[in-house]
């Protein structure tokens, strides 16, 4: 399965689409695991972009001391 490049505002909104259908009943058991898979899948793509995005913005902050 090809892994498709999301964004980390379009990760948000599905994880919280997820949340709302979780919080609301709306999932079946079998729907539950899949989405509870899922958002752990956009979870990690959230915090390796943050996590890049640190880096470059201490890079950016460091390069301006110098």
């Amino acid at each position: 399965m090809a892994t498709k490049k999301i964004s980390y505002s379009e990760a948000m909104a599905e994880i919280e689409e997820i949340l709302e259908k979780i919080e609301n009943e709306e999932l079946d058991v079998d729907e539950l695991a899949e989405k509870v898979k899922r958002v752990s899948v956009l979870l990690k793509t959230c915090k390796d972009k943050l996590t890049k995005t640190n880096e470059q913005v201490e890079q950016i902050l460091k390069e301006m001391e110098d």
